[in-house]
């Protein structure tokens, strides 16, 4: 039915088939709502859905509505754009040419059962009965087992169901095209009735007919059964509505219960080889991965998907995509969302950190786009996930050539967008900005110091970028140029870096060489009112508190005060680390009175009573203190006086009774561990102090300096 002419059934007019809105190749313009008609050909399919930065600390919430692009799907080939009006077609195609022969039976069933109902579809004049007529034809193919391309009266049949595409109900033609696909119609046609679906699912208001239609299992088996390279663009428009109907999380479980991941997966996989062969992207090869890439992101938060995604070995398959696209940003930043995501659960990391190439590619990203916000900050989060506990994957990552020179060079770059945006900002602005989360350029330079972070627990990692100038540098700038009130967690994750480089005690440490100006931007840190802040800041005073000068330093401004302070904050973490900034100081028989000012002293015996049985490291570190405050001790009560003594006592008995002792441990399954560090840390130097305390004799040297 082609041509000019309207076609007229029992009154209602059915304009031509290539009316704007339905089949008509000049597509309009693009619009941001999903119920608009008018498109635009430029942004054929590409996926506008992107969410706002993945953060470091946000789940996302698995039930919340995706918003769908209202995008659309068109030929980039000039040709077919300026040749005849695309509508669909009485079949011509030799593959679809009907059977020449057929049998009594299915003559009779084709004459009681299908061509009364095409008679009703006929003179109807009646949406809601058209509806129900097709859901009869539809019952009675399938029962006479007439569905699919072999049987003799075929067109003549989707010659009927063609008549009545352009009646303008979505309902009704949602049923026609499930009937049309289930009839196996291929070339235009196929094409043609993909566009009809993907323009019905553009609309939300249209998810329920979706639903009660089971269109989704004919889309999936047109991506499961046709061939791609023939039907490209009819892939296109098919991908293009499973991705807007992925966008309402009701349909998650039906998609994936139905094959979509696998069938995806193996696109994917076809894709991925065509590439490798022909050596160059097709534009719409390009367009149909945004589409995929964009549903299986809205798939991945469920954990039946994630099981399947590991199953089929996955995670190669989107890094392939990756590396056959790395030009094509849309398609990138899509990956990096489903690898974002994927990389947050602990096995589908793992799975991604054992794939060695991936590291390569990340770091091949970063340089190509390192100033496209939306995909570095998602691929510097992978980077973070991976190397956060995985010892491997630090190593393979740091060896990966000009890995940290990338890191600087991106933390530089987006430095000075921060110091740009801030130089901009009115007072005003600068007091509102407190209040609210990380920019999407500070969001970059927190994942960036984060994945530094993580590298430096690698031993031998951690010491060579203590000793680097520009990785110090970074972060003593960041500490100089950004309060905790700006941006907290930028500032935890630069203090953090810093505690963790602090550790390795190397001759060339950049660390060592500038650890006073560092203790002086750690005691802002320490007088803000962040408890974050503050414990990190401990921390680092920990391990810096080895050396004489930070030592004074702390004396002199008083620093030990609020170690002592601290003790009482009932918190194992932040005892743990005032009590090794107390040991340090302890050190030095000048120092040792200090212990004696803010009740110290009780302090000590309160933690150890209140944090001993269950962490033998803390219980250690207080005897380690006490022992060292004691050295000359000639009489325990003037040296801890009647109470303390007492406690310390009863406590330290009663913790070298190994029955008693290791039945406090609330954790069963670190029982061993426990069991080791009592006997072979802990115990020696509760004996030693509970016999100084019985004999007022003194045994050992002060303790040495431990590491943090």
């Amino acid at each position: 039915i082609t041509g000019d002419s309207s076609i007229k059934i029992h009154g209602i007019c059915l304009t031509e088939l290539n009316s704007i809105g339905h089949f008509n190749s000049h597509i309009p313009q693009i619009t941001h709502d999903r119920d608009q008609n008018e498109i635009n050909e430029r942004d054929i399919l590409k996926a506008t859905a992107l969410s706002t930065p993945v953060h470091l600390r946000s789940g996302g919430d698995p039930m919340k509505r995706h918003a769908r692009a209202s995008s659309c799907p068109v030929t980039t080939d000039k040709k077919t754009l300026e040749s005849k009006k695309a509508v669909l077609e009485i079949p011509r195609n030799l593959e679809e040419i009907e059977i020449d022969t057929e049998t009594e039976e299915e003559e009779v069933f084709w004459s009681t059962r299908i061509l009364p109902v095409l008679r009703e579809l006929e003179k109807e004049d009646n949406i809601e009965n058209f509806c129900v007529a097709c859901t009869q034809l539809h019952q009675a193919l399938e029962e006479g087992s007439m569905l699919g391309k072999r049987f003799k009266k075929r067109s003549v049949l989707l010659k009927t169901l063609y008549k009545l595409v352009d009646v303008g109900s979505d309902l009704l033609s949602l049923k026609l095209a499930k009937i049309i696909l289930a009839l196996k119609v291929s070339g235009k046609n196929l094409l043609n009735v993909c566009k009809l679906i993907f323009k019905i699912s553009r609309s939300e208001k249209n998810d329920s007919l979706i639903q009660n239609d089971s269109i989704l299992d004919s889309l999936l088996e047109v991506l499961k059964v046709e061939d791609l390279q023939t039907n490209n663009e009819a892939f296109l428009y098919c991908m293009g509505a499973i991705k807007f109907i992925s966008g309402n999380p009701r349909f998650l479980n039906e998609m994936i219960s139905k094959g979509a991941v696998e069938i995806l997966l193996q696109l994917m996989r076809q894709i991925n080889e065509n590439m490798r062969k022909c050596g160059a992207c097709s534009s719409n090869s390009g367009h149909l991965l945004v589409q995929m890439t964009a549903t299986m992101r809205n798939l991945v938060d469920l954990p039946m998907a994630r099981c399947k995604l590991l199953n089929n070995n996955a995670l190669p398959v989107f890094c392939g995509v990756m590396e056959q696209y790395e030009n094509d940003k849309d398609v990138c930043t899509n990956v990096a969302r489903i690898l974002s995501k994927l990389s947050s659960y602990h096995d589908c990391c793992a799975a991604l950190a054992d794939y060695s190439r991936c590291y390569a590619l990340f770091l091949s990203l970063i340089n190509q786009y390192e100033k496209k916000q939306d995909l570095i900050v998602r691929i510097v989060f992978i980077l973070g996930n991976l190397t956060a506990k995985n010892n491997q994957a630090r190593e393979q990552f740091s060896k990966e050539k000009g890995c940290i020179k990338t890191l600087l060079s991106l933390f530089n770059t987006y430095y000075e967008m921060d110091l740009n945006s801030m130089k901009g900002m009115d007072d005003e602005e600068g007091k509102n900005k407190k209040q609210k989360q990380p920019s999407e350029v500070e969001d970059v330079l927190i994942k960036v110091i984060r994945v530094l972070a993580n590298i430096s627990i690698h031993p031998s990692i951690g010491a060579t970028l203590a000793a680097n100038q520009q990785v110090v540098a970074l972060l003593v700038t960041t500490l100089e140029y950004k309060s905790i009130d700006e941006c907290e967690e930028l500032v935890i994750n630069a203090t953090a870096t810093i505690n963790n480089l602090s550790f390795y005690q190397v001759k060339n440490s950049i660390i060592q060489d500038r650890k006073l100006r560092i203790a002086e931007l750690l005691l802002k840190l320490l007088m803000s009112s962040n408890m974050d802040g503050i414990l990190e800041a401990v921390r680092v005073f920990g391990n810096l508190s080895q050396y004489d000068e930070i030592c004074d330093f702390i004396v002199q401004k008083n620093i030990y005060k609020f170690m002592i302070a601290l003790l009482d904050a009932k918190h194992q973490d932040v005892c743990f680390s005032a009590c090794g900034v107390l040991l340090n100081l302890t050190v030095d028989k000048d120092k040792r009175v200090i212990l004696k000012e803010g009740g110290g002293i009780k302090k000590l015996v309160d933690c150890l009573r209140d944090f001993g049985p269950t962490d033998w490291q803390l219980a250690c570190l207080v005897c380690k203190t006490l022992w060292n405050y004691s050295e000359n001790v000639t009489n325990p009560s003037s040296c801890f006086g009647d109470e303390d003594t007492n406690a310390l006592l009863v406590l330290l008995s009663s913790f070298l009774d190994e029955e008693l002792a290791l039945d406090y441990s609330f954790d069963r399954d670190l029982r061993d561990y426990h069991k080791l560090y009592w006997e072979t840390e802990f115990k020696p130097v509760a004996q030693q102090l509970l016999k100084r305390i019985q004999s007022h004799h003194t045994f050992l040297e002060p303790l040495p300096i431990p590491s943090f």
